[in-house]
């Protein structure tokens, strides 16, 4: 595989009179995490549909794996896994039943059920019903059947939906070890701080088009609001600083100076070069830039409530 493990160029659907997808871009290198966010209605369903060759494009081309989606679905096939939002697990059979069951049925699959059992933490309960399992057992279960043949890239649709803050966190886990073992993450999500924490790129798409792509820090350095807080040991220095930076806010009680940045590393060094010059020395230095929830409202209209539909 080359560095990318998905290309698309001039993405188009339509459903009868309505597009769908109006011609979209996008790239997602290998052993990454890609999110794609966007309202409900975005196009987000059709956009993963057709890169895992489940309907055709009416426009551009797509390669996923190197393989192009068209002409070679089931050499994409061959090379991807998908979990759906909801874990299709059988609940009549044992965990260790449902993962042999997936083994037999992908004939020569790289995995095996022992294996994938104790990696998932699932051993003590492999021999239990899945109806008996908790959502997050049932989570780890399914996605341990994705990977029995050891797909090199993974499409996840919202895969902690329902899921208790511990088992959320341990989920994210897998999905780093995941990509770290090199493989690459496709993740559609409603949770935009599991974007933040997860993505090492997230695309924004509204109406059938991506309206921003970059990492979780650029996007949200694209909003007004960014600033770096500064805390001082006494308020004579607060206030010398404060002269220094114009349209600046000064916290007079808890000794901090709020001032307006883009967040950027020139800027960042510009700002600490002149503290310098002036022997102001400020005892803590964060930059605070706008969440996800906030990037997301601005780009589209909608609230942080997001359909990955």
């Amino acid at each position: 595989m080359s560095d990318s493990a998905i290309e698309a160029t001039g993405l188009r659907k339509a459903f009868g009179d309505k597009t769908v997808l109006d011609g979209i871009d996008l790239t997602v290198r290998a052993g990454t995490v890609f999110s794609l966010l966007g309202p409900n209605g975005a196009g987000k369903t059709t956009t993963v549909n057709i890169l895992t060759t489940l309907i055709n494009p009416d426009a551009g081309t797509v390669r996923v794996a190197g393989h192009d989606i068209v002409a070679s679905a089931k050499a994409v096939r061959r090379s991807i896994g998908v979990t759906g939002q909801f874990a299709a697990v059988d609940e009549l059979l044992t965990g260790r039943e449902n993962l042999q069951l997936m083994v037999d049925l992908s004939r020569g699959g790289k995995r095996t059920a022992g294996e994938l059992l104790e990696r998932f933490d699932l051993t003590e309960a492999a021999d239990k019903l899945a109806a008996t399992y908790s959502g997050g057992m049932r989570r780890k279960l399914d996605l341990a059947m994705t990977l029995v043949g050891d797909p090199r890239i993974i499409f996840l649709d919202e895969p902690t939906t329902g899921l208790d803050p511990r088992s959320r966190r341990t989920m994210w886990d897998i999905i780093r070890d995941l990509v770290a073992g090199g493989v690459t993450i496709f993740l559609t999500t409603q949770y935009l701080e599991e974007a933040d924490h997860l993505a090492d790129r997230i695309a924004v798409l509204d109406q059938g088009r991506l309206v921003a792509q970059g990492t979780p820090g650029e996007l949200k350095r694209r909003l007004p609001g960014t600033h770096v807080r500064l805390r001082f040991a006494a308020a004579e220095r607060l206030d010398a600083a404060a002269r220094l930076f114009g349209g600046s806010t000064s916290d007079t009680e808890a000794l901090t100076l709020r001032v307006p940045s883009d967040g950027g590393t020139a800027s960042l060094r510009a700002l600490l070069d002149r503290l310098d010059e002036y022997s102001l020395h400020a005892e803590e230095f964060s930059v605070h830039t706008p969440d996800l929830d906030d990037v997301f409202l601005a780009l589209t209209g909608h609230t942080t409530k997001v359909d990955a539909k």
